[in-house]
């Protein structure tokens, strides 16, 4: 009897490859037959000398950017070669890979920008490894995989990291809407994995609803009128923020659209009223919005500068909402507030004043008049605890 011959490994599809350059640094690039034809894939990625700390991170996430790239490479030419037919090589694809192929295209559509959907999706990323490791594939991805994975996020604490301090703190574990989110982009991914033809199915819709995390949509934090006047009394040591917030509670702009705001977006109707023709960075939908003269106040001088430049310099999110709470805490506001609060306090205060519902959910630049119904909800909410403080005074 012949002796049996080990079982052959699957050939990979796409090999990465490293072409060493005079500056001593390498170069990632794919190598790959498609259509009968050798192709090579230069991802502008590399790896440079690792000399220090900072140096070995660059590398790492040169790395997981070129797998990622990879993972999606290999998609396409199955797709392309066998149109959506499962195969145990789709199978056996990293679920972390293609969640950083996800991240990488989110990071693209946002201008190369590691914001917004880029940052939830790495941080899915993060959590995923944490909870089955960096080797996880397709083929684990099961309903009990999924069902685990939802318990796993009710144990994890939701962690704070302070610029420039080292000690990393905790308060208490994510919230409702935190493992929402989570269970949201994963869901993402797993329908797109279908589409790919990597699973058959999403898994993640045979939980049954009450086991998933539902989104809260009553708890949104807001400043009362009265609050935003304390604030505008208040110093703030960066008063670009200060201004640029105080613009988001009078306009209702996010911090994305107000970052990007040029002065050439401001322009005069027909009524002599300034307007701002701008672009939703989240929703891609061109927007008209009428400024109120409260919400000038909070422009800087423009003292010569051109149509394209920008008027509010501001940094990433992360400096801005830490440089908001020690000024709001300096206002006596106890209140947990970020930029995007501006946002919803200009929803309520304007729905405060009477405002109709259709019209603030137009000037908030809202698709779907729900989204504005929440910030009803929240003061009806609010007047019906007003009101119960009146009840057993004559008892």
């Amino acid at each position: 009897m012949g002796k049996k011959s080990a079982p052959t490994k699957a050939k990979e599809p796409i090999r990465m490859r490293f072409k060493n350059l005079t500056n001593g640094n390498q170069s990632i690039y794919l190598d790959y037959y498609s259509g009968g034809k050798r192709q090579y894939d230069f991802l502008k990625l590399y790896l440079i000398p690792e000399r220090t700390a900072a140096d070995k991170e660059a590398n790492r996430q040169a790395m997981a950017t070129a797998n990622a790239v990879k993972a999606q490479r290999i998609v396409e030419l199955q797709n392309a070669a066998h149109g959506f037919k499962l195969t145990n090589l789709k199978q056996k694809a990293r679920l972390i890979d293609y969640l950083q192929a996800i991240a990488v295209e989110k990071k693209q559509e946002a201008g190369n920008e590691p914001r917004g959907q880029y940052q939830h999706f790495r941080a899915l990323i993060k959590h995923i490894r944490q909870y089955s490791g960096e080797q996880t594939t397709f083929k684990q991805i099961t309903k009990e995989y999924c069902s685990g994975f939802n318990e796993y996020l009710k144990t994890v604490e939701n962690t704070i990291f302070k610029k420039g301090v080292s000690e990393i703190f905790t308060s208490g574990l994510l919230s409702e809407n935190t493992r929402y989110g989570y269970i949201k982009n994963l869901n993402i991914a797993l329908n797109r994995a279908v589409r790919d033809g990597i699973l058959a199915n999403n898994p993640l819709t045979l939980l049954p609803p009450q086991e998933r995390p539902k989104r809260q949509l009553d708890n949104r934090e807001y400043l009362t009128i009265d609050e935003v006047k304390q604030l505008v009394k208040t110093p703030c040591r960066k008063p670009i923020i200060k201004n640029a917030f105080l613009f988001s509670c009078f306009s209702g702009l996010r911090f994305g659209d107000i970052k990007a705001l040029t002065w050439g977006k401001l322009q005069t109707d027909n009524d002599g009223k300034t307007v701002i023709r701008y672009t939703q960075k989240k929703t891609d939908k061109p927007e008209y919005l009428q400024l109120s003269d409260e919400a000038l106040k909070f422009l800087p001088n423009r003292n010569g500068a051109k149509d394209n430049d920008i008027i509010y310099r501001l940094s990433n999110n992360g400096y801005t909402n830490e440089t908001l709470k020690s000024w709001i805490l300096a206002a006596g506001i106890t209140k947990r507030i970020t930029f995007h609060v501006g946002r919803h306090t200009n929803a309520t205060l304007l729905l405060s004043l009477g405002v109709p519902i259709e019209t603030v959910s137009k000037i908030l630049g809202h698709s779907d008049i729900q989204t504005t119904q929440i910030y009803a909800k929240v003061i009806d909410k609010n007047k019906r605890a007003a009101v119960s403080k009146l009840d057993g005074l004559t008892d």
